[in-house]
């Protein structure tokens, strides 16, 4: 591999909440999932982050997620097709509005914390994200986690799609993410992060929690903007990237 994507999730501060410095990653970062106000953020603020990633020339992903604000939407629910599709296309369509109000495009699709999670396994409500994509914007590319049921269902319904790797999550040796829930889950030393990931696109492996090592093909690479310690391990991941040979680039078009 000689080129690969530097993503974070950001636009989900509020005044009495905030968990990222966006302004650092976005001069980081090639791509960008802004949270579309469910799970996270404010208008003002996600608006705040769209302009100053059109600004700085980083691609804009949306990033929606259950309607879940009080856990972040870490929490999985069981919603039916009908709502699950209505939430989706809501929170897309506000963000593509914002986004054009500031003069930008938004040309992918990245959903939040346990609705990730979910459609990397479940289909039923990976074809409910994938409806939803479909009938706001079909053009948009779907960026789920690598080997996730989601990429299959969205490849079949027509959509582009790209896979994703996480550089600051542990895997399982089934190359699911570890649970928040479970110590290790979250990773935080900026060399050994950085070093994963250099793995990641140099071998298409990333070491998982027992030692095995786990096949992963991703086109992207995401640091959590919310994670302690993310810009100096998105700084050092890049570098280290860099060093190596490897390109970093946007997945999608501008």
């Amino acid at each position: 591999m000689t080129s690969i994507d530097l993503n974070s999730d950001l636009g989900e501060n509020v005044a009495d909440r905030i968990v990222s410095d966006d302004a650092s990653m976005l001069r980081l970062v090639t791509s960008v999932n802004v949270s579309c106000g469910f799970h996270a953020g404010s208008p003002e603020g996600i608006r705040e982050t769209l302009a100053a990633a059109v600004e700085g020339g980083v691609v804009i992903g949306a990033h929606p997620g259950y309607r879940d604000y009080e856990n972040f939407g870490r929490t999985s629910l069981d919603i039916d097709s009908a709502t699950l599709q209505a939430h989706v296309e809501y929170q897309l369509g506000a963000l593509l509005g914002l986004a054009a109000a500031v003069g930008g495009t938004v040309s992918y699709v990245k959903p939040h914390g346990a609705l990730y999670n979910t459609i990397a396994r479940d289909e039923r409500q990976s074809k409910d994200v994938v409806a939803a994509i479909r009938a706001i914007d079909p053009s948009l590319v779907l960026l789920g986690l690598s080997g996730g049921v989601v990429l299959d269902v969205a490849a079949r319904a027509g959509l582009a799609v790209a896979a994703e790797a996480f550089a600051d999550r542990a895997y399982q040796p089934d190359g699911q993410l570890v649970s928040r829930t479970e110590a290790g889950a979250v990773l935080h030393d900026p060399a050994a992060v950085a070093e994963r990931m250099v793995r990641l696109a140099a071998e298409g492996v990333i070491r998982a929690i027992d030692g095995t090592d786990v096949p992963v093909v991703a086109q992207s690479i995401c640091v959590h903007g919310d994670s302690p310690g993310s810009v100096a391990m998105a700084a050092e991941t890049k570098r280290m990237l860099q060093d190596a040979g490897i390109t970093i680039a946007p997945f999608a078009g501008s």
